[in-house]
């Protein structure tokens, strides 16, 4: 796949093209392509997580003096969510540009969130390593800005299962409860399927690479619901 159709979408062009193409590396291509690639991207996500957080955390801390550090964390947490991440990715056709297995493309593994979310902060380790934390900036105020402009608009911004519980206790004066529904996926890829319930009646479900995401991925859809 022509990768400077990618370069495009991100709006950041490499030096090292090479680390680009190492970002795009699943996990599982690894097991039928050990002569093209010897590792995968993993230690670039790991890189552009850490990248990711501070860069938002600085967005958050410049841009909105009038918050608490508590409302700062949350939402952060919710402008760097799983769902969040590969919905951006989406947005610049990340899914048709990684390197997967025969295994992985049966899967609709280019729809996974998961590896969507983790090619996204790989490349953002690629770039990081490309050229420093400005052109970091360059493609972050781009990409996700709109996104932490849109959770600053929210009237609410404590973190989403903090959120659901007060709305379910103020309507049913119920706790609710989360359960894990299903796990898939290989260990070091794992996807978590949580069902979020008040009661016996299950009011939605929510994905994501651990069970933390997964209830929190819930919760926001658990409070779609109720105020509509």
């Amino acid at each position: 796949m022509e990768l400077q159709t990618l370069q495009n979408n991100l709006g950041y062009f490499f030096k090292n093209i090479d680390l680009l193409n190492q970002s795009l590396v699943h996990r599982s291509y690894l097991n039928e392509n050990r002569n093209i690639y010897s590792h995968s991207n993993e230690r670039l996500e790991f890189l552009g997580d850490a990248v990711l957080e501070l860069w938002t955390t600085n967005y958050l801390y410049l841009n909105f003096p009038e918050l608490e550090e508590g409302s700062l964390t949350n939402q952060r947490s919710l402008a760097v969510r799983t769902e969040n991440l590969a919905e951006i990715a989406k947005q610049i056709d990340l899914g048709q540009f990684i390197f997967l297995s025969h295994g992985e493309e049966k899967h609709q593994g280019r729809d996974n969130i998961s590896i969507l979310a983790d090619t996204f902060e790989s490349i953002l380790g690629a770039i990081y390593l490309d050229s420093g934390f400005n052109s970091i900036d360059q493609v972050l105020t781009k990409l996700l800005t709109p996104s932490l402009i849109k959770i600053a608009n929210q009237k609410n911004i404590k973190d989403p299962k903090s959120y659901f519980q007060e709305l379910a206790q103020k309507k049913t004066n119920i706790t609710p409860h989360y359960q894990t529904i299903s796990e898939s996926g290989p260990d070091h890829q794992k996807v978590f399927t949580v069902g979020l319930y008040i009661g016996d009646q299950q009011i939605s479900t929510g994905k994501g690479n651990s069970k933390q995401k997964a209830e929190e991925s819930a919760a926001l859809s658990g409070i779609d619901s109720f105020k509509n």
